[in-house]
């Protein structure tokens, strides 16, 4: 007969109680840094890269569109079923086979000979991003003692933020120098030296009421509803019955999401949670305010590039001040949030967010940095500084504290969809031919068209949040993560709900 693991009663599971100051608890953090680091720098780093690639491989705007889009696809379909598998069956042994699975998917990324294999790899790669996301923090909620809890939290937030800010400077570096395929193949070695430290000093944690029942259904028809409408809106120019077929289909499998989910017994997306209206109206504005950041952040950097004649590391360099904010300032606009409410915060801050997309119509051929550029991006920043914060505390307040997990969660799908939407449907709407990253003149001409769509869609985003959120009840959860940079989606909040291992 064995003895107990350190802390754990005879008759029952170790309780979760590593001290963040030991080896081991510093060892925990390292894990999960470079893991979570790794799948959130792949979000943005990549729109950096994205002229050369379409250079090197010789394709049009739809393909540099799906390099961006088969990510955001496969995690934000699947991050839900990420959680609920590292929940059930280890959160450790998800998050190493999620980090391998990114791995994996990031070395064919590197050496992707054409542009369908390099999409295949970057929707590979979001099936990795979405195990190992969600089990980033939770494996620190399930492994630090309890009185360490909230500063290992903040420390890891802490070192995201910081990688969100210098990703975007690393990938136009790593571009411009050793080429563009390294910003995949840098994943390799630092998966290396995540999955033995994970495996020698995490100890594994699970939820002991989760159970083996998943919505695979549900997945599957979200996923395949986002695909279609996701290959309607870029493939629409060429007005096909396929692509009629594409977005009927699409529509079609979305309307049957919705029931399925109404009927199961345990369904990815619990429609009750929507009988909260403060969740259903704060959801509406992330839908809003993340289409427009999704669209902003994929077209912004091709305008630096391909229009202002940035290189890919000035152009990735240009993006600091936005990032920068964020990690020095979002905590304090979360306690201002807690003083004064949300609805002042989530109406003002996308209403800046509207000005600062609003001034990059100043930036064309003969743009200043200094004048033109980083104004815009200043007055983008703070915007989402004033928002970001107040949005994920009212996101956590609208529901029962222990449904915090799963909200956060479909707040951050939901973030990462409409994203991958905008991405698609920019291009579209302002009128920009499949080959015009290739001509300045034609895409200077349909950037600023795009502005203006993604300054209407934040002002319809104030818009709602003036009109249905209201101040959250006393006493109900708030963010664990205060710094976070990421401008793909708000914060991905662990369960409230003591873990087990």
């Amino acid at each position: 007969m064995t003895d107990p693991a350190p802390g754990a009663p005879a008759n029952g599971p170790a309780a979760p109680d590593v001290a963040l100051a030991s080896a081991r608890g510093r060892w925990i953090l390292l894990a999960t840094v470079l893991g979570s680091t790794m799948a959130l720098l792949d979000s943005t780093v990549v729109n950096v890269a994205l002229p050369h690639i379409g250079e090197d491989l010789d394709t049009d705007l739809a393909a540099l569109q799906w390099t961006v889009n088969a990510y955001l696809l496969t995690l934000a379909g699947l991050i839900l079923v990420g959680g609920a598998l590292g929940d059930r069956y280890g959160r450790r042994r998800i998050f190493v086979l999620g980090v391998m699975w990114f791995a994996v998917g990031s070395l064919l990324c590197g050496i992707a000979p054409n542009a369908g294999v390099l999409v295949a790899a970057r929707a590979l790669q979001g099936v990795g991003g979405a195990l190992l996301t969600p089990g980033s923090l939770a494996l620190i909620q399930g492994s630090i003692a309890a009185e360490d809890r909230g500063r290992a939290i903040g420390l890891w937030s802490g070192f995201g933020g910081v990688g969100a800010a210098v990703g975007p400077f690393l990938g136009g570096w790593l571009v411009d120098g050793p080429g563009w395929r390294w910003i995949f193949l840098l994943n390799v070695p630092v998966a290396a030296l995540c999955v033995p430290v994970a495996l020698r000093h995490v100890p594994e944690s699970r939820d002991p009421q989760a159970h083996g029942r998943f919505d695979v259904l549900g997945a599957a028809l979200g996923a395949v509803a986002l695909a279609l409408l996701t290959f309607a809106l870029i493939e629409a120019r060429s007005g096909s019955p396929l692509v009629i077929a594409a977005a009927v289909g699409g529509l079609l499998l979305s309307a049957l999401f919705v029931y399925v989910e109404r009927r199961r017994a345990d369904p990815m997306v619990p429609p009750d949670i929507f009988a909260s209206r403060q969740f259903t109206a704060v959801n509406l504005v992330t839908l809003c305010v993340y289409a427009a950041f999704g669209g902003f952040f994929f077209l912004v950097v091709l305008q630096l590039q391909v229009v202002c004649g940035y290189s890919a590391l000035a152009a990735g360099a240009a993006l600091l001040p936005t990032t920068t904010l964020m990690l020095l300032l979002s905590a304090r606009s979360g306690a201002l949030g807690e003083r004064i409410g949300p609805r002042i915060p989530l109406t003002v801050g996308p209403l800046l967010c509207a000005a600062g997309v609003l001034l990059m119509l100043r930036v064309g051929p003969q743009a200043s940095y200094v004048r033109d550029v980083l104004p815009a991006l200043i007055v983008m920043g703070m915007g989402m500084v004033t928002l970001v914060a107040p949005l994920t505390a009212t996101v956590l307040s609208s529901v029962d504290p222990g449904r915090a997990g799963l909200a956060s969660g479909i707040n951050n799908a939901a973030a990462r969809a409409a994203g991958l939407l905008a991405v698609a449907a920019l291009p579209l709407l302002s009128g920009m031919g499949p080959e015009a990253y290739r001509s300045a003149s034609e895409f200077d001409s349909a950037f600023g068209r795009a502005m203006l769509w993604c300054a209407a869609v934040l002002v319809l985003g104030a818009v709602v949040a003036w009109a249905t959120v209201r101040t959250p009840v006393a006493g109900a959860c708030h963010p664990q993560c205060r710094t976070y940079c990421a401008t793909t989606s708000p914060p991905l909040e662990p369960p409230t709900t003591t873990a087990q291992q």
